[in-house]
């Protein structure tokens, strides 16, 4: 197998992948806040590191992903005081409907979901030895990290003495460095408190990474760094990811991974995705229109460390591109696989382990699709090749997590079961009026159907349907 490159955000360049622990891949992304329904930008990231996830797998690596839920937050206290349900009841629900909106876009289970309520003894534990170290202190309103203390704070954003780009940190009079954060916040009035040897109150939003890879994935044995990669989006690269590195340094004497990653934005026509921009789409509206596989597949034609630009007219056209895909696994529905072509895994595998290059892997997936059906245009009786294109689709599906669905049932999405009846019925009609040479009766069913924007194809096993 060929060496696995992928870009590293804090040295900035491509770095080949060499584990902590031979052929094992110990990986954590930072899950969402469970306060709403989940939008492209939780797609976009649970993607990217899904196709990491796949990636690894295919290079015979043991993968322990990671994604946490933080269920103790700012929105969801503000969720808790609009709706009147308890922390729980919504952090239930919304984890829940994350679960399954990453179901529907073919995202691999995690290995483990720790969720921040669930750990709060460590993340304490955490701040109380960052106090005891100095490297932290107590205001009126809470635990602070002093950044200071940590003389490579900045190194992985790049952000080192920008005291006017701290638009994402709390500013705070009292705080000794405005870069500072906080590490617990102190009971508000009415609000879900816990308590602690330092005060009542809840940690903060970075605190609950670090504490729970050191307690849950750190590796013990490794003197340097504690697991192989850490991951997310774009957008948390400062201050999130920056301060838990940082935490992690001082409260361990450890890097906390080895390996950075992180997805591109979610642009809108254009437009930066975000919620006050009235653009951010949700998944499960989208998913009314579109099969979810439609949104992996559209994502993934673009590299994940890039800006996507999601519109209706290219995902379109994406779909037409995925139908190609699902009409050549139509071509050899029902049959036995056999080995999987080694010059094609051989292509496919140079576009992922280069830095999961899906634009790449997409068109080596294209030429297959196109020389296949020329081959079975040819050679329509061709077994052996017929068994070697299943093995090839299988592995498609397996590191690009695309065509996992039924081959015609995928050309049916969106249609009721009693639509389906109905088009099936003057399917049937259509046939008999051709065996009985009737074609006007013939056409005019036929005509029925396109009206209703069903296409038609005639094989030799039968008509065959799709929703256009």
């Amino acid at each position: 197998m060929e060496d696995l490159y992928f870009y590293d955000s804090l040295q900035k360049q491509k770095r080949k992948f060499e584990s902590l622990k031979s052929k094992e891949a110990r990986i954590y992304v930072c899950g969402p806040t469970v306060y709403d329904d989940s939008h492209l930008g939780h797609a976009r990231s649970a993607i990217a590191f899904d196709l990491l996830h796949r990636v690894l797998k295919a290079n015979d690596y043991k993968v322990i992903m990671t994604k946490n839920f933080t269920d103790i937050d700012d929105k969801i206290i503000n969720k808790m005081k609009e709706s009147g349900q308890s922390l729980e009841e919504i952090t239930t629900f919304y984890i829940k409907r994350y679960k399954n909106d990453m179901e529907v876009l073919n995202v691999l289970p995690n290995t483990l979901e720790p969720k921040a309520t669930e750990n709060l003894d460590i993340m304490i534990e955490m701040i109380e030895k960052l106090l005891k170290d100095k490297t932290a202190y107590i205001l009126d309103d809470g635990v602070y990290f002093d950044t200071s203390k940590d003389s490579e704070y900045g190194s992985l954003s790049k952000r080192f003495d920008d005291e006017n780009n701290q638009s994402r940190v709390e500013v705070h009079s009292q705080k000794k460095n405005q870069k500072d954060f906080a590490l617990w916040k102190a009971q508000k009035p009415g609000e879900v408190s816990y308590e602690a040897s330092f005060g009542t109150g809840r940690p903060g939003w970075h605190i609950e990474c670090s504490a729970m890879i050191n307690k849950l994935l750190a590796y013990k044995e490794d003197d340097n760094f504690q697991i192989d990669i850490h991951g997310g989006g774009a957008d948390l690269l400062f201050p999130h990811h920056e301060n838990e590195a940082a935490q992690t340094r001082c409260a361990t004497g450890k890097n906390l991974a080895k390996y950075w990653m992180h997805n591109g934005f979610v642009n809108i026509n254009g437009e930066k995705m975000s919620k006050s921009l009235g653009n951010s789409f949700f998944l499960k509206d989208i998913f009314q229109a579109y099969h979810g596989e439609v949104i992996r597949f559209y994502m993934i034609t673009t590299q994940y460390r890039a800006d996507f630009n999601f519109n209706e007219e290219d995902l379109l056209s994406s779909k037409k591109r995925l139908d190609k895909f699902y009409r050549i696994k139509k071509r050899v529905y029902g049959g036995a696989k056999s080995e999987v072509n080694k010059i094609f895994k051989a292509k496919m595998m140079d576009a992922l382990n280069d830095d999961i290059n899906t634009a790449k892997a997409l068109s080596v997936v294209d030429e297959l699709i196109g020389e296949a059906n020329d081959t079975l245009d040819k050679e329509p009786k061709n077994k052996n090749f017929k068994k070697e294109l299943l093995a090839n689709i299988e592995f498609v599906n397996d590191t690009l997590g695309i065509g996992l669905q039924d081959a015609y049932e995928y050309f049916q999405f969106g249609i009721s079961q009693e639509e389906v009846k109905n088009i099936e019925e003057l399917i049937t009609n259509r046939s008999s009026a051709k065996k009985e040479k009737n074609f006007e009766l013939s056409d005019k069913f036929r005509d029925e159907l396109t009206a209703m924007g069903i296409s038609l194809m005639d094989t030799v096993n039968g008509t065959v349907w799709e929703k256009n």
